[in-house]
């Protein structure tokens, strides 16, 4: 399999052992699932279920962020309790990644259950000089950490912008460096806190889901990714905080998946211009909702156009079911259209040219069965 990793900027062979460990980073559940959601998601179904036709074992672990400066905002707008606010949007996520046959993640971790190992991992950081406490908060250095922005790419004036569009808050007077982040901080007095040697607050952002992979799958990882939008200020400071407390490699391998624009903006709950993936199915097969998806290439940027996307789905959908079960005939292989799946696939993880080749496999009068039970689709 050959994979784009966003670290080293290039295609490279991916070789991993018996055991795949995966980090996808998860949702914070104040509202549904948006098509830029299920994106990610469903391309991280793509290599468990690529992987494992492979012979691997894989063990992806989804996050969910049901405390931060977002469910907390949505939590008091609607004057609920952010954790019930938690359980009934999960509920519907839950829903939704069935509607489009995800596999079940190996596990699925809240933030709020890993408030032990945050407290140690910010100790630790202190402790080895890579974070300091100033006005009442704990800060990671970044100048103690050498590979700063080795996985984005980015000048420090680009991460400076990213910071303060992504709540960085790059102007706070307590930091020694404007792209110092926040490993805790105090609550306001509505919101959740923990007791600490610090003081009691709340964990930063970042600091989640570091402590959830070292506490989940270990120090270093095959593969970790999620939205492109994550590459920075997200993953370049789960690394940095990280790799200074471990020693180790955090991830072999960055897999980031393009955004899901609508009318020429990228779809997001805080601009409000989504389209929800349990709209849709009430609307159209799931599979086809599904093939809509993977129509387009993990990769890139893509504009999301119901009434172009959906009726080119549906009518893939259509041909696929028309075309006989088996290959009885003596024209195919006998697999289904899968080893042309399969090569596809492993040619980073290209989606649009699995699908074009069971287009011609259905159009030939052949089954195509094996190849869309690869790609998650039941005929």
């Amino acid at each position: 399999m050959q994979l784009y990793d966003t670290a080293r900027r290039e295609v490279v062979a991916f070789e991993p052992g018996p055991l795949v460990t995966m980090y996808s980073c998860g949702i914070t559940p104040y509202d549904a699932a948006h098509l830029g959601h299920a994106a990610v998601y469903l391309y991280f179904d793509m290599l468990q279920r690529r992987l494992r036709d492979a012979g691997h074992e894989t063990k992806c672990v989804r996050n969910v962020t049901d405390v931060d400066d977002d469910i907390l905002r949505k939590a008091r707008e609607l004057g609920v309790h952010y954790l019930d606010l938690a359980a009934e949007e999960m509920a519907r996520f839950d829903s939704d990644m069935g509607l489009l046959n995800l596999l079940p993640v190996y596990s699925e971790p809240r933030a709020t259950s890993a408030i032990s190992e945050i407290l140690s991992l910010i100790g630790a950081a202190l402790a080895g000089g890579f974070a300091y406490e100033s006005g009442g908060s704990v800060y990671f250095s970044v100048a103690s950490f050498g590979e700063f922005g080795s996985i984005s790419g980015y000048d420090r004036e680009r991460m400076l912008e990213l910071a303060a569009e992504h709540g960085g808050n790059p102007g706070d007077p307590n930091k020694r460096d404007p792209l110092d982040f926040v490993l805790w901080q105090p609550s306001l007095p509505d919101e959740p806190s923990w007791e600490s040697r610090w003081g009691p607050g709340r964990p930063g952002w970042h600091i989640e889901c570091s402590a959830l992979v070292l506490r989940e799958l270990g120090k270093t990882i095959d593969i970790h990714g999620g939205g492109r939008d994550l590459v920075f200020p997200h993953h370049e400071c789960e690394t940095a905080q990280s790799e200074s407390v471990t020693g180790q490699r955090f991830a072999r391998l960055w897999f980031h998946v393009g955004l899901v624009g609508l009318d020429g903006t990228k779809m997001s709950k805080s601009l409000g211009n989504l389209v929800f993936v349990g709209d849709l199915c009430k609307e159209w097969d799931p599979a086809a909702v599904r093939l809509a998806l993977l129509a387009h290439h993990y990769r890139h940027d893509w504009e999301w156009r119901t009434d172009e996307d959906m009726p080119a789905a549906a009518a893939r959908l259509a041909l696929w079911r028309s075309a006989p079960d088996d290959d009885g005939d003596g024209d195919g292989d006998g697999s289904g259209g899968l080893a042309a799946v399969r090569a596809a696939l492993d040619d980073d993880l290209d989606t649009p040219a699995a699908l074009h080749s069971l287009d011609d496999e259905a159009t030939a009068g052949r089954s195509v069965a094996g190849g869309a039970r690869l790609l998650g689709v039941e005929l």
